[in-house]
C-alpha cells in the first residue's frame, strides 16, 4: 500500500514537472519572440515607406520613384547627416548579435508558421488594427508640436476606423476619405523642439535608438493604450506585444534578411539607416 502512494506521488510530482517545464517553455518563447521583434519590427511597422529602405535608398542613390511617400524634391536638396555619435559601439555591437540570435531563432519560425495559417489579408488587417490602437501617440505629439490640422486629422482617421472601420481592422479613413497617416512620437516631439539625437543606443531585446528617443520612449508608453491593460494580467499583455510583433514580421518575412546580405556590415548599415530615417521624420 505505501509503495502505491509512493508510486502515485512520484507519478503526479513527474507530471508536475512536465507542466512546469512545459509553460516556462511557452513562456520564454514568447517573451523572445515579443523583445526580439522590435531591432527588426521597430524600422519597419509603419505603414508605405520602410525606414531602412530610405536609408538603402540614400546610401545607394537609388530612390524607388513609384513609391507613394516619396518626392523627388522633397530629398534634392537635403544636406548630407552628420553620422550619430556612437560612443558604445562596442557595447552595441554585442547587444546587436544577442538580437540577431533572438529574431533568427524566435521571432522568423514564429512569422512563417503564423503566415502558413493567416492569410495576407487577415494579417493586414491586423496591422491596420494596431496602427488605429497607436492613434493617441499621434494624436499627442501632432498636438505637442502644434501642428493642429494634423491632430484633428489623427483624431478623425481614430473616430472613423474604430466605427466604420470595425475597430480598426479596415483602414476606411485613408481607403474612403484619403485621410493620411502622421507618424509622430515622443522623439520627435523632442527633436521638433531642437534636442539634437544624443548618441546611438543598441538596447537589449528593444534594438536601435539614441538617447532621444529613448526618453521619448517613455513619453509614447504613457499614452500607447496597451500599457493599461490590467496590470495584474502581465501574460495578456506580453501575448499582445508578441502578436504584433509576428505580425508585422509576416508581412516583411525577408526584410531583415535582405539587409544582412546587403550590408559588408549590418551594424553599421541599421544604425546609419535609423538615424537617418528618424532625422527625415523629425525635420518633414
Amino acid at each position: 500500500m505505501d509503495g502505491t502512494l509512493t508510486l502515485k506521488t512520484q507519478n503526479r510530482m513527474t507530471q508536475s514537472r512536465k507542466t512546469t517545464f512545459f509553460i516556462l517553455t511557452l513562456l520564454t518563447l514568447a517573451l523572445f519572440t515579443a523583445t526580439s521583434a522590435t531591432a527588426s519590427s521597430k524600422l519597419m511597422e509603419l505603414d508605405n515607406v520602410e525606414p531602412v529602405q530610405y536609408a538603402k535608398s540614400s546610401v545607394d542613390d537609388s530612390f524607388d520613384s513609384s513609391d507613394e511617400d516619396f518626392d523627388d524634391d522633397e530629398f534634392g536638396d537635403e544636406e548630407e547627416l552628420a553620422p550619430m555619435p556612437d560612443p558604445f559601439e562596442s557595447i552595441n555591437r554585442l547587444t546587436f548579435a544577442f538580437n540577431d540570435k533572438l529574431y533568427f531563432w524566435a521571432l522568423k519560425p514564429a512569422a512563417k508558421g503564423y503566415m502558413a495559417v493567416v492569410p495576407e489579408s487577415g494579417r493586414v488587417a491586423v496591422k491596420h488594427f494596431f496602427n488605429n490602437l497607436a492613434a493617441p501617440i499621434r494624436i499627442v505629439n501632432t498636438a505637442l508640436q502644434l501642428k493642429f490640422k494634423e491632430s484633428v486629422t489623427e483624431i478623425a482617421r481614430f473616430s472613423v476606423n474604430t466605427t466604420f472601420g470595425l475597430a480598426g481592422f479596415r483602414d476606411t479613413a485613408t481607403d474612403t476619405w484619403e485621410m493620411p497617416l502622421y507618424r509622430e512620437d515622443f522623439g520627435q516631439t523632442l527633436g521638433h523642439y531642437g534636442s539634437g539625437p544624443g548618441f546611438f543606443i543598441n538596447l537589449p531585446f528593444y534594438g536601435p535608438s539614441s538617447l532621444r528617443d529613448g526618453v521619448g520612449l517613455i513619453g509614447d508608453t504613457a499614452v500607447d493604450p496597451r500599457t493599461y491593460l490590467p496590470p495584474d494580467k502581465p501574460l495578456e499583455k506580453l501575448g499582445v506585444t508578441a502578436y504584433k510583433a509576428v505580425n508585422s514580421t509576416s508581412l516583411n518575412i525577408d526584410f531583415y534578411d535582405d539587409i544582412k546580405a546587403d550590408a559588408l556590415d549590418p551594424y553599421t548599415y541599421i544604425r546609419d539607416a535609423f538615424h537617418q530615417y528618424r532625422e527625415h521624420l523629425v525635420t518633414e
